[in-house]
């Protein structure tokens, strides 16, 4: 993010439509993390309706590639995760912003816009462009050098003093799962697909991230609790969401007991997280985007995230959303494995997210000046 604002004005949360057309222009967004890939598409698709032009990028970590390739996204592939370790995440912060210079150099975007993706915008500091983060979580270790021009953040950040009074940052109403959600049609093959029994209560299971800088032990704890208090319960099946690969061995490794006779089911291939969530009765998450997606659905959702938790996640706990879990004595006492209707229909009315955030990119657009991009 950058400075404390020196105008005394703020500009307004929600800016309405411009009453002029924003000249088309060459956007750069690139997928840093599978929750990018659903939440950009209704945003890609609206901006190019707009007229502006889009050029995709992914990095080959967790399932944002073959999550990419699911949806037919046009991306081109460039970099890896590079581990835990913080001295290998910042090789592979300059590795990766290397690895992209071509890319530019083909395509000469004049705005870069991602959800996170450091690499990209410490490139874009250091060639001058234009950049837009995406972001839901205030707690998230920033780099000083690669800290985006513009932020647009949901309004429940909008209460924090430090962040309101800066000068480049926009607000958008809900939650960044209300842009994708309101398209989802369920698909009931999901069941079949993996092994789902009709009679057995579901709870979808996503483990704690092993690998981010936020990482607390005290997640981990929580989880083997509920996956202890998962096996001892007759009737019930859970779908395990391991991060990674190394993760999903090391729990088969470990705790060979989870999988047993058909208890533990792990997705052979990416899912579509919304439809595992519809099709679920309750989810359990130690992360933020699936507890989010859940609620987005109306689907009961308790948190083992035992990071700092970020606003959003305390508007959603103060409106009955979400539901926290601190110690190992509640996953026993709050989580409640009660079976809900999954034969409704879900919400398709479009919420203000979506154009929110399409008006805060345009609005980007004209203060910066950038003219129309050539059409090739």
């Amino acid at each position: 993010m950058t400075n404390p604002a020196e105008s005394p004005k703020q500009a307004p949360l929600f800016p309405a439509a411009p009453a002029t057309k924003t000249p088309g222009v060459k956007i750069w967004i690139d997928l840093d993390n599978t929750p990018h890939v659903p939440f950009f598409i209704p945003i890609i698709r609206e901006l190019e309706r707009r007229g502006h032009e889009i050029v995709l990028t992914a990095r080959d970590a967790y399932q944002v590639c073959e999550l990419a390739d699911k949806k037919k996204l046009p991306y081109v592939k460039i970099g890896r995760h590079y581990g835990k370790k913080m001295t290998h995440k910042i090789f592979g912060l300059f590795r990766r912003s290397a690895q992209m210079l071509p890319f530019y150099r083909r395509h000469r975007p004049k705005l870069t816009l991602a959800h996170g993706s450091r690499s990209l915008f410490l490139l874009s500091k250091l060639l001058r462009i234009p950049s837009i983060i995406v972001m839901d979580y205030e707690h998230a270790r920033s780099i000083p050098f690669s800290q985006p021009r513009w932020a647009i953040l949901p309004e429940a950040l909008s209460a924090d003093p430090r962040i309101a009074r800066r000068k480049r940052v926009r607000f958008y109403r809900g939650i960044k799962e209300d842009v994708y959600a309101p398209e989802f049609e369920p698909d009931p093959s999901i069941r079949e697909d993996l092994g789902l029994r009709g009679d057995a209560l579901i709870v979808t299971v996503r483990p704690p991230a092993d690998q981010a800088h936020y990482r607390n032990p005290e997640s981990d704890i929580l989880l083997q609790e509920l996956m202890s208090r998962i096996c001892r319960t007759p009737g019930i099946q859970a779908v395990l969401l391991s991060r990674n690969r190394t993760q999903e061995a090391a729990f088969k490794t470990d705790h060979p007991e989870w999988f047993a006779e058909g208890k533990v089911i792990v997705p052979p291939r990416v899912v579509d997280g919304l439809n595992l969530l519809w099709f679920s009765d309750l989810a359990v998450s130690g992360g933020g985007t699936m507890n989010r997606e859940a609620a987005a659905l109306g689907v009961p959702v308790y948190s083992i995230f035992r990071g700092t938790t970020g606003a959003v996640d305390h508007r959603l706990e103060e409106t009955g959303r979400l539901t926290m879990i601190h110690t190992k004595e509640e996953i026993w006492t709050k989580i409640r494995f009660e079976r809900r209707d999954k034969n409704g229909t879900p919400d398709h009315r479009p919420r203000p997210a979506l154009e929110d955030i399409v008006n805060h990119i345009e609005d980007i657009i004209r203060i910066e000046h950038v003219g129309p991009v050539k059409r090739t």
